[in-house]
């Protein structure tokens, strides 16, 4: 016997077709929107064409584990959704063969990929996370190709503000040009100003050669020390026809120090994290001791024994001290003056040092928190891309809409719900107002709970998008009723009995009146009865047989204005104005909670009202049929 049979080979192949090609597009997607993050460190560079290949590589492998979730999510969805619109699920169960098997080798592939996604996340992505921080770090501290703007104040040269009036692209002159520089120190300002010049770099690209014609150049003269012109004219004024000078500017590219980064967490990878915690944990807990020890020295203002204070030995220490009160006394108006300033400057002294000593555990904790939060989202990223699977197969089988329409639509709106349940639990474990577990795993949880849902839904064939069921949900809840849309009939074997008819419609009004009269229905209701002694309305339940019977017969009219008649009849609910749900434990316990009972007690109450409109409508709608009948002479 085949273990894998021709059926799981189809099912495969449309799965990995559609997952190798829907993995490329959330990889460019996602590589898309890091682009637009670092346009801005990118654009003017004068980066070479082989460090953008390489900086936009190592970016891609670092969202990788990011986009195969997605992918997954995608492909499945849109895989069984094509065997649904295809009819092609229908045919395998009605061949017997259940959804779970149909599932099952893509459940192994899930978890192949699951497994795939784990392992580079440990071992691929580390080191690309590394190269990429050292590569973007040095985009950013490498000063910009001189694309000078116009119109604006350019600072990107160390020491040096330029500003250009106008700019000609295809000489490379700049006209209008102001130059703010104190590279020679503060004291040593300089204003440049210009009627045109040129500025182009050296070929060793370690300078810039500036020049400029037709300007003047004023000095602070601050720096020069003894000058009997000082006190009359603080700057020098100097003019120039043509001038040159040379920039230190290095506009080579040098790559950081890859260990500047070994210490983000997300460029390591399992035993580095694990070695880091440890070793976090050791300085946090030595730290917590030199800062324990520290203030108890200061409170007791006195030298403690090496090793961790005895905190019995401190209490009996603090107990041997005079009283406070009896050494206030004694002082005199002066020195307890004194006394009391010696006392707040301690304080405003002890605020500051454990203001700075927070600050510093502070931080020392967050960096622990993000190695613990990083362990735990090796896991869960892998994790998600099974997850994911049992959301979007199910999804696509309920739904049987295969292309990249709906599916598309379905599958990022759920990926979006699951990256802010993500972020939002990864952010409050890193400020530790969450567990690292609760936060780290709740996006998870979410996802374990829809994907078993989902796939119940989808093997009980049970319709989890029909829109008419949700619509008459919320009809029910807010109380709204469907009107009556009967046609007439093609073919009608028996008519009615217009010979009785007046007769039968003369007697439901009569009733209808006595319903009236009879129940009450404008009083408000007792509490107690409807939730807690809740019974059937006979009258209204005999009313409601007698009015579908009515209808029924009608129906069988060829007489279109008859038929617009008995579309205008109300739909009577027998029980809807006695309880509000036909379990009595539910009545009860929704009688109990007050806030909940005093809704459900006030939609009864306009229940009842509005059945007493029915009634009356009943009645006029009685009339005019009757007259209808007899003036067209039916039944003569």
């Amino acid at each position: 016997m085949r273990i894998i049979k021709k059926l799981d080979i189809y099912i495969i192949k449309g799965f990995l077709q559609l997952f190798a090609g829907t993995f490329f597009i959330c990889l460019f997607i996602f590589v898309m929107q890091f682009l637009w993050m670092w346009m801005n460190n990118l654009i003017g560079k004068g980066l070479t064409i082989d460090l953008l290949a390489k900086f936009f590589w190592y970016s891609s492998l670092t969202l990788i584990p990011m986009s195969m979730p997605l992918a997954v999510l995608l492909a499945s969805l849109i895989s069984f959704g094509n065997l649904g619109e295809r009819f092609e699920l229908l045919s395998m169960k009605a061949a017997g063969i259940p959804l779970v098997r149909i599932l099952s080798p893509l459940i192994i592939v899930a978890l192949i990929i699951s497994i795939s996604s784990f392992i580079f996340q440990d071992l691929v992505s580390p080191y690309a996370t590394r190269e990429m921080s050292r590569m973007a770090w040095s985009m950013k501290q490498k000063s910009p190709e001189l694309e000078i703007p116009e119109g604006v104040f350019y600072s990107e040269i160390p020491g040096y503000n330029l500003y250009v009036e106008h700019k000609d692209p295809e000489t490379g002159l700049l006209y209008g040009v102001m130059i703010y520089t104190n590279a020679g120190g503060y004291n040593d300002t300089q204003i440049v100003l210009a009627d045109s010049g040129r500025m182009q770099s050296t070929a060793d690209k370690m300078h810039l050669r500036l020049t400029l014609w037709g300007g003047e150049r004023f000095r602070n003269m601050s720096a020069q020390q003894g000058s009997m012109l000082r006190a009359g004219v603080p700057y020098m004024r100097e003019s120039f026809i043509e001038e040159t000078t040379f920039i230190p500017f290095d506009a080579n590219f040098n790559l950081m120090d890859a260990d500047l980064f070994s210490h983000n967490a997300q460029a390591k990878d399992l035993d580095e994290i694990e070695h880091s915690i440890d070793s976090l944990k050791h300085i946090a807990d030595s730290s917590r001791h030199v800062i324990y020890s520290g203030i108890l020295q200061w409170h007791l203002r006195k030298d403690l024994p090496a090793g961790r204070p005895d905190s019995l030995a401190i209490v009996e220490e603090a107990a041997r001290m005079p009283a406070f009160d009896s050494i206030y006394l004694a002082l005199p108006d002066e020195q307890r003056v004194k006394a009391w300033r010696n006392a707040l400057s301690r304080a405003e002294t002890m605020q500051s040092e454990y203001q700075f000593r927070a600050l510093e555990t502070g931080d020392r904790n967050m960096n622990l928190r993000k190695h613990h939060i990083e362990w735990h989202k090796k896991y869960t990223m892998s994790l998600a891309c099974l997850l994911f699977f049992f959301i979007g197969a199910p999804l696509g089988a309920i739904i049987r809409k295969g292309g990249l329409g709906v599916p598309v639509v379905v599958s990022v709106i759920i990926f979006i719900f699951y990256y802010m349940i993500n972020q939002a639990g990864q952010n409050n474990a890193k400020v530790a107002v969450w567990t690292i577990e609760s936060g780290t795993w709740l996006s998870s949880a979410v996802l374990l709970a829809t994907g078993i849902f989902l796939t119940y839904k989808a093997n009980s064939d049970s319709v989890v998008f029909n829109i008419e069921g949700y619509r008459n949900f919320f009809m029910r809840l807010f109380g709204l009723r469907a009107s009556r849309k009967l046609n007439r009939k093609d073919v009608i074997i028996n008519d009615p009995d217009y010979t009785t008819l007046p007769q039968r419609l003369g007697e439901l009004s009569d009733f209808c009146s006595e319903c009236r009269r009879t129940m009450r229905l404008r009083r408000i209701p007792s509490y107690i009865d409807i939730f807690f002694r809740p019974g059937q309305d006979k009258h209204a339940a005999d009313l409601c047989d007698r009015l579908e019977a009515i209808v029924e017969e009608l129906h069988n009219s060829r007489d279109n204005v008859i038929l617009m008649y008995i579309n205008q009849y109300p739909i009577v609910n027998p029980s809807a104005h006695t309880r509000p749900f036909s379990s009595q434990r539910l009545n009860m316990a929704v009688g109990l909670f007050l806030p909940l009972g005093l809704f459900f007690f006030m939609r009864i109450w306009r229940y009842r009202l509005r059945l007493r409109l029915d009634l009356r409508n009943i009645e006029n709608i009685n009339n005019l049929i009757s007259q209808r009948i007899i003036k067209q002479g039916y039944g003569q």
